[in-house]
């Protein structure tokens, strides 16, 4: 796979998705492009569905996370993603500590564990988005963010109103920015879905 990656890698003087990210220089970018890395995650996906289950993609990812490279974590969530079907909350507690662990540690890879990974298990099994207001209390602010931002998919279908805008609460005065941030966007969903 990291042989793939550096053949569909662009040059930074074509594209530098460093630009994006600031803070410590300990994430690395092969420069690959978001439709070329999810056909490497379908591929890989692709030649292992007759035989691997969510463990096998869990196990994969929970390697593949603790990579250096943006490009490799993407990988393993998005073919974990594509086990959404057999979502349970006995993966939750991985996702967290991905997070808490810092193996997300940058706004891309924790909002694609959200977007990919929580947001759909929250939203097959809403009775544990309440935990996401113990996650808002946490000291890692990747935790904190993920707190706000998996509960954006129940947000955006006017369900769990109360437990984002208690979560928002608590998060608004953050001092981390990425985690305002987060909060102003899922504030926005939810206004989008509550008829109050």
């Amino acid at each position: 796979m990291k042989r793939e990656l550096a053949r569909l890698a662009r040059s930074v003087g074509e594209f530098d998705a460093s630009r994006y990210f600031r803070g410590p220089r300990d994430l690395a970018f092969y420069n690959v492009g978001t439709p070329a890395m999810r056909a490497l995650a379908r591929s890989i996906y692709a030649a292992n569905a007759d035989t691997w289950s969510i463990d096998d993609a869990m196990a994969l990812a929970d390697a593949l996370v603790a990579d250096r490279y943006l490009e490799a974590k993407s990988i393993g969530i998005e073919i974990v993603a594509r086990y959404k079907r057999d979502f349970s909350p006995r993966q939750l507690p991985t996702w967290k500590r991905w997070l808490a662990e810092n193996r997300s540690a940058n706004w891309a890879t924790t909002d694609g564990i959200c977007g990919c990974l929580i947001g759909p298990l929250l939203v097959k099994h809403p009775e544990l988005a309440d935990g996401m207001r113990a996650w808002s209390r946490h000291r890692n602010m990747w935790v904190r963010r993920a707190s706000i931002v998996g509960l954006i998919p129940l947000a955006r279908r006017g369900v769990a109103l109360d437990i984002a805008y208690d979560v928002a609460k608590t998060l608004h005065r953050d001092k981390e920015d990425l985690v305002q941030k987060a909060v102003g966007w899922t504030l926005r969903e939810a206004g989008k879905a509550d008829p109050a």
